[in-house]
């Protein structure tokens, strides 16, 4: 019984540092002397570095669902239906989701890892008695870089998706570029991207917000590095999970008015 009661006075005392530390984000958002270049910086290393990982699981997710998909749809004389269908399921759910669980492996462990080692070689303290504001130079950048990429990084994923989709559906088939792509945008509206792409920036948010909260929060040991790039790992896929959950009911309930 002590345990269970232990267990959730650190669970509640974890939340209540987390709505510390978001206000303090907040806070810091609209302060003078905002770090633009290292934002710019931030943007490059969370948007740039992630383009091949990011292209190739686009592509892949985009192909095999094709192959996948074409035996059935063919079996019931709807195979003319398969590029919306594909484009469907990759812009409206999979692609947003899939993209940003490989982002929170990348970005949410490199920015729990990077500031854990800051934490642990005082670097965010000497900052501090510097006189720098040290939430604003490295919280507030790159959670703005993670909300601003990862939805960019999700509709470059979803292209190279329906590009997949082309490739695998001119394995067994013939089938025109302009024919293909005119199935697939006929199939969708602005009910499926708007929310799509609205989800990615919440994605983003968690990503950069748990990468930062885990790693500036860190404990002083060697080991705690590792730890905090661990728990931003699960933690960020845990969010994004629930987050995605929580749009999909909005979005019906939405469309069911």
């Amino acid at each position: 019984m002590a345990d269970k009661q232990f267990i959730w006075t650190k669970q509640l005392v974890e939340t209540g540092d987390q709505v510390i530390f978001m206000g303090s984000f907040f806070r810091n958002l609209f302060r003078s002397g905002f770090e633009w270049n290292e934002l710019i910086r931030q943007c490059y290393l969370i948007g740039y570095k992630s383009l091949s990982l990011v292209g190739i699981t686009g592509f892949i997710l985009g192909f095999v669902l094709t192959l996948q998909s074409e035996p059935t749809m063919k079996s019931f004389g709807a195979e003319s239906f398969v590029p919306g269908m594909v484009a469907i399921s990759i812009i409206r759910e999979i692609g947003p989701v899939i993209i940003a669980l490989i982002c929170a492996g990348k970005i949410a462990s490199g920015i729990g890892a990077e500031l854990g080692s800051m934490k642990v070689s005082e670097q965010i303290d000497a900052m501090e008695v510097s006189g720098a504001n040290p939430v604003q130079y490295l919280v507030v950048t790159r959670i703005l870089a993670s909300v601003i990429m990862i939805p960019l990084l999700t509709l470059m994923a979803d292209a190279l998706a329906l590009a997949g989709g082309f490739a695998a559906s001119n394995i067994s088939n013939e089938v025109s570029l302009t024919l293909y792509f005119s199935k697939a945008f006929s199939s969708l509206g602005f009910a499926d991207l708007i929310p799509a792409f609205s989800k990615t920036i919440f994605f983003g948010f968690a990503i950069g917000f748990v990468g930062c909260y885990k790693g500036y929060t860190s404990d002083r040991g060697t080991e705690s590095v590792g730890v905090a790039a661990n728990s931003a790992v699960v933690s960020a896929s845990l969010w994004i999970i629930v987050l995605d959950a929580i749009g999909v009911q909005l979005t019906s309930a939405l469309a069911y008015q």
